[in-house]
């Protein structure tokens, strides 16, 4: 099992009802595993934060579902602006 923590910002924070929490994942975590799960614990809200949101992994935007190789996600929704 690999740890990480997983940050909600906006409207994903308003899906899980945290800002934060600990995740305890498979020894090979992806980003595709974290993304079902996260659907499955917090459901529908979630899963339409995840489908226009983004990941960022230490700091770096990821949208594909490959490994997690670092400590911290941030689970971003779409942002509106200009």
């Amino acid at each position: 099992m690999s740890g990480i923590t997983v940050r909600y910002f906006a409207a994903a924070a308003e899906a899980s009802g945290l800002e934060e929490e600990r995740w305890e994942l498979a020894s090979a975590p992806t980003l595709d595993a974290l993304r079902a799960g996260l659907i499955e614990r917090y459901g529908d809200a979630m899963q339409r934060v995840l489908r226009t949101g983004s990941f960022l992994v230490d700091g770096t935007v990821r949208r594909d579902g490959g490994p997690i190789s670092g400590g911290t996600v941030d689970v971003l929704p779409a942002f509106a602006g200009g």
